[in-house]
């Protein structure tokens, strides 16, 4: 079993910045993969980035390119998203997610463990 617990949301104006974390314990020795997902009220849960963890290619959706920053503390079994200029429409609860399979990690039923979620509000 792995236990993940975000941190790092809150309240920012457009514009402006903030970094979530996500901790990972537990069996972490064989992730594949760790992954950032959102969800809005009333929207399905969406792919935000991914990473994976040995090597450090890294994913984006379209929607955050150029914006987000996806990144990982091995040593610390951590990762992070740096958020940019971040838009009301970045309004959501942040979900991480991990997976030891060989996925597509653009896809959330590749992922074995899920964060609780951190909640994300950009106000205009």
């Amino acid at each position: 079993q792995v236990q993940l617990v975000e941190s790092g949301g809150g309240l920012v104006q457009a514009g402006g910045s903030l970094r979530l974390s996500c901790a990972a314990s537990g069996r972490t020795d064989n992730t594949y993969g760790m992954g950032w997902f959102r969800q809005a009220p009333g929207r399905e849960r969406d792919f935000v980035a991914a990473i994976v963890w040995i090597g450090g290619t890294t994913f984006y959706a379209d929607s955050v390119k150029g914006r987000f920053t996806i990144s990982r503390d091995n040593a610390k079994n951590t990762l992070y998203l740096q958020m940019n200029s971040l838009e009301p429409g970045d309004t959501a609860v942040y979900y991480c997610a991990s997976t030891r399979q060989g996925v597509a990690l653009r896809f959330r039923a590749g992922y074995d463990y899920w964060g609780q979620g951190t909640q994300v509000t950009v106000s205009s």
